[in-house]
C-alpha cells in the first residue's frame, strides 16, 4: 500500500498538504540541547521552537519545497528532526535513485577502507589492479585522483551514464581504462562517471570482497540499514556502479547524512574516521568546490551561495541532496524530481538547479531565531550558458559495443576480459527500475 502511494505522492508534491513538525507529548520535559543518533528506526524529534526555529517559518519552507517536487524532505537542527515534508509518510520507506549522491557513499567506503589500512589514498591504481589490465599511464592514476575527479581522462558525463541507466555496460571500470587522457592526472578537475565506477572496483580489490558485502557490514549495518532496504545496481560483469544507481529509502539516506554530519560517529562507534571526513570535505587544489566526491562550500553545485563557508553537500541528478551546515548545526535531506521553475526549457532546468535550494534556504534561515545571515533576496536567473554538447562523447558510447577509439581490448556487449556477461536488467529485483523500487512483491526492497 505504501508503494502504491508513490504515484499519488508525485502528483501531490505540488499542492495542499500538511507538513510535520517535530515535537513530543504536551507537557513533556524539554528535549536535550542536542539529540543523539537513532537507536531504532525513528530519529529523535524536537519541537522547532525548542531548537530555536520558528514553526510557522519552517512550515513555509517545507511547503515551498513541496511546490518544487520535493517528495521527501527532512530538516534536522542540533541533530533533532524538527520538520518533514507533506508527502514523507508516503515516500519515507521507498527506495529512490539518489543518482550521484551514490558517489558520496563510495567516498565513505573509501574512507572506511583507508581507516582499516586496506586502501592507500596516495597509491597508484597499479597497486590494486590485476596484472595486464590497463596501460602503465592509466595504472599510474592514484586513488586520490579518482576521489577528487582529477584522473585526467576524457569525459562525457551523459554518455558515460546513459549506458548505466539502460544497463548494457559490459564492465564499467575496465571501460574507464580504455579512455584516453585529456590532462595529466591530478592537474585538472573533470566531472566523470567512469572515474567512480573505477574507484568502486579498486575498493573492492583493496578490501578483497564484493563492494556491497563490505558496504553492508562496515557502513550500513552499524547505521541500522538492512540489506533488504535498498537496491544498488551492478553492471553486466557483476560489479557495482559507483557513479549512481543506489536506490535507497530517504529515511536511510538521512542516516548516511547524519553519520557525516556527526563526524563519522554513530551511537558511540566510529564508522568512518573524522580524519578522513576532514579530507573529504576539504576542497582540492584543482577545484575549490570539490573534496572527495562531496561538494564543498556555498555557490558550488546546488549549494546556495549565501550559506556559511563551512557547508558541504552530497548532490545527485534531479536535485537529490544532503546539505550539511556545521556552523548552524543544520542538516537538510531531500529527494524528488527536479522542480526548477524556469521559462528557459531543458537548458534552464540544467543551469538553474540552485533555484529551489536558494528559495528554500531563504525561508528556512529566516525561521532561525539566531540567524546570522542577511536575506539574499529572491533567486535571479543568470544568462544561459549551458552547452549540452559538452556532456556527450560518441566514442565513449561506441566503446560499450567494443568499437571505436575508446574501446577496451576484449570488451564488447557479449563479453569482457573473457568474462560472461549478464543480460540487461537481470541484476534488478522485482519492482526496481531506474528511478524507484515499487510493488508488493516481497523481494522488492524497501523498509517494511
Amino acid at each position: 500500500m505504501v508503494r502504491r502511494a508513490l504515484a499519488v505522492a508525485i502528483v501531490a508534491a505540488i499542492g495542499a498538504g500538511s507538513v510535520i513538525l517535530g515535537g513530543g507529548v504536551a507537557g513533556a520535559a524539554p528535549p536535550p540541547a542536542r539529540c543523539g543518533e537513532p537507536v531504532g528506526r525513528e530519529f529523535q524529534r524536537a519541537a522547532p521552537e525548542d531548537t530555536g526555529v520558528d514553526s510557522a517559518g519552517l512550515a513555509d519552507a517545507l511547503q515551498f519545497a513541496a511546490s518544487r517536487n520535493r517528495l521527501n524532505v527532512k530538516v534536522f537542527h542540533h541533530n533533532c528532526l524538527i520538520g518533514e515534508g507533506p508527502t514523507n509518510a508516503e515516500t519515507d520507506d521507498i527506495p529512490w535513485n539518489v543518482w550521484s549522491v551514490t558517489k558520496s557513499v563510495v567516498s565513505l567506503l573509501a574512507g572506511i577502507a583507508w581507516d582499516q589500512g586496506k586502501l592507500d589514498i596516495e597509491a597508484p591504481l597499479d597497486r590494486y589492479l590485476p596484472p595486464g589490465i590497463g596501460q602503465p599511464d592509466h595504472r599510474a592514476i592514484t586513488v586520490e585522483n579518482l576521489l577528487q575527479e582529477t584522473s585526467g581522462l576524457r569525459v562525457g558525463a551523459v554518455t558515460e551514464g546513459i549506458t548505466g541507466i539502460v544497463p548494457i555496460d559490459p564492465f564499467s571500470a575496465v571501460q574507464a581504462l580504455g579512455v584516453p587522457f585529456e590532462d595529466p592526472p591530478g592537474s585538472a578537475f573533470q566531472y566523470s562517471q567512469r572515474n567512480v565506477d573505477l574507484l568502486s572496483y579498486v575498493i573492492e580489490l583493496a578490501v578483497g570482497e564484493p563492494l556491497q558485502q563490505f558496504a553492508q557490514r562496515e557502513l550500513f549495518d552499524p547505521l541500522g540499514i538492512a540489506r533488504t532496504d535498498y537496491y544498488w545496481a551492478r553492471d553486466r560483469s557483476g560489479h557495482t556502479y559507483g557513479y549512481a544507481h543506489l536506490l535507497i529509502p530517504p529515511a536511510d539516506l538521512a542516516r548516511l547524512g547524519m553519520l557525516v554530519a556527526e563526524h563519522g560517529e554513530w551511537n558511540g562507534r566510529t564508522v568512518v574516521s573524522a580524519a578522513y571526513l576532514t579530507r573529504a570535505t576539504t576542497p582540492s587544489d584543482t577545484n575549490h568546490c570539490y573534496g572527495y566526491l562531496l561538494w564543498t562550500g556555498p555557490g558550488c553545485a546546488e549549494n546556495p551561495g549565501f550559506l556559511p563557508a563551512d557547508m558541504y553537500s552530497m548532490s545527485g541528478l534531479g536535485l537529490q541532496h544532503v546539505y550539511v551546515v556545521p556552523s548552524l548545526d543544520l542538516m537538510v535531506v531531500w529527494t524528488g524530481v527536479f522542480g526548477v521553475h524556469t521559462a528557459q526549457g531543458p537548458s534552464g532546468i540544467l543551469q538553474y538547479g540552485d533555484e529551489p535550494p536558494h528559495e528554500f534556504f531563504r525561508r528556512l534561515l529566516a525561521a532561525l531565531r539566531d540567524n546570522p545571515i542577511p536575506d539574499p533576496g529572491p533567486y535571479v536567473e543568470a544568462p544561459l550558458s549551458v552547452d549540452v554538447r559538452g556532456y556527450f562523447d560518441p566514442d565513449i558510447t561506441l566503446a560499450v559495443f567494443g568499437v571505436g577509439a575508446d574501446a577496451y581490448p576484449g570488451c564488447n556487449l557479449l563479453s569482457c576480459l573473457n568474462l560472461p556477461l549478464h543480460a540487461p536488467f537481470t541484476d534488478a529485483p522485482p519492482g526496481c527500475l531506474i528511478v524507484a523500487c515499487l510493488g508488493p512483491d516481497p523481494r522488492t526492497p524497501g523498509i517494511r
